[in-house]
């Protein structure tokens, strides 16, 4: 499998859409251009990075995706891509190379890949067509992918992973000991779950959201919601405003363990 872990040039601040460092990473007016559909999701991102005190946060945006067989409906609806494309207009507030990586996962990891201004119409379908079989559920993997890529890419800023699946994963162990590991890292782990609320499917998710601190890891590195069985019914904003709800914390106290540089 070939992995890019070069990030693009540029480095963690905006400079090269001439903005000051307090506002978007990316420009409405470059986004208006390369990528007009998602300029409504960027402006609702946008919105939910202000309320949450995060205006001018600088953070790398990871997308992690199920691929385990039960996933398969949320791929054909078109599910799947939506959620990319929420992550992309985010990424677009936080990060300046207009790009998120994305990885695929389901027994190992199926693939990696990124997802950009310029190139993000059907391309999760594209890409996961591509990857064939789909099988069985395993966080770490994917996890462990994500660690490697960031520690090899020189990113100067913290990094936000939205990890998508629709249940938990068959080695359990392993997940956790890879998040709690991860805590010594600038990394929040935002997990969303694709599925009935009221399941079973989801007690060990709520279980990594909760995990003790400092017993289990030395911060609260994770966050956990429910996206219900029909994610494109939650509004964007109502997203965004999940993913912000965690994030902020988390960058408070890494800052004060040390995890993060101050702000």
């Amino acid at each position: 499998m070939a992995i890019d872990y070069v990030k693009r040039p540029g480095g963690p601040t905006s400079a090269r859409d001439g903005n000051d460092g307090r506002g978007p990473a990316v420009s409405l007016e470059k986004l208006s251009t390369q990528a007009p559909d998602l300029v409504n999701l960027y402006k609702s991102a946008r919105v939910s990075l202000e309320k949450a005190g995060l205006e001018g946060q600088r953070a790398a945006v990871y997308l992690v995706l199920d691929r385990s067989g039960s996933m398969r409906p949320y791929y054909k609806n078109g599910t799947v891509q939506h959620l990319a494309e929420q992550t992309l207009g985010l990424s677009a507030n936080l990060d300046d190379d207009g790009t998120v990586p994305v990885v695929f996962f389901s027994t190992e990891v199926d693939g990696i890949a990124e997802l950009g201004l310029d190139d993000y119409h059907g391309r999760i379908d594209a890409l996961h067509e591509k990857l064939g079989h789909m099988g069985r559920t395993n966080y770490h993997l994917a996890m462990q992918a994500v660690i490697d890529h960031y520690a090899t890419s020189g990113a100067g800023d913290p990094g936000l992973v939205i990890f998508q699946t629709d249940g938990g994963p068959t080695s359990r162990a392993a997940a956790e000991h890879v998040l709690c590991t991860a805590a010594r890292l600038p990394l929040f782990w935002q997990f969303v779950g694709f599925g009935d609320t009221g399941s079973k499917q989801f007690d060990f998710l709520r279980k990594l959201d909760d995990l003790p601190v400092p017993g289990k890891r030395m911060v609260d590195n994770a966050g956990f919601f429910p996206a219900g069985p029909d994610p494109r019914a939650l509004s964007d904003d109502a997203l965004y405003q999940h993913l912000m709800s965690e994030f902020p914390s988390w960058l408070t106290a890494a800052r004060r363990a040390g995890v993060l540089g101050p702000a």
